[in-house]
């Protein structure tokens, strides 16, 4: 069985513990840096802005799904801890034009 922790909306890391920040932005029909690598266990914290309309940040594996802010309206975070090795794949999960189904990434752990 694959375990991996998600918590959402900007949560301090937990038990003061301390967590590798990654900033990431979300544009028609990209997300920067679309490749995370991180060691097993490690707190990653996911910053998101869009530089342009909302968007969305879908992990299936883990069964997270949350919107992006457009332009100029915040960011979105997700904290994640993999217990496992592998691959993560994210996705946009907001219709953000005809490119929206190649908007995707990786978080790999290693």
């Amino acid at each position: 069985m694959r375990r991996a922790l998600f918590l959402l909306a900007g949560l301090p890391a937990l038990w003061g513990e301390e967590t590798r920040v990654v900033r990431m932005t979300a544009e028609r029909f990209v997300f920067t840096p679309s490749q995370i690598k991180v060691k097993r266990g490690t707190l990653v914290e996911i910053r998101i802005a869009s530089e342009d309309t909302n968007h969305g940040f879908h992990i299936p594996r883990a069964g997270v799904a949350i919107v992006i802010p457009k332009r100029g309206r915040g960011e979105a975070k997700v904290l994640f801890r993999a217990t496992e090795t592998g691959e993560y794949d994210f996705e946009c999960s907001k219709a953000c034009g005809a490119g929206h189904t190649q908007m995707r990434g990786v978080i790999v752990v290693e």
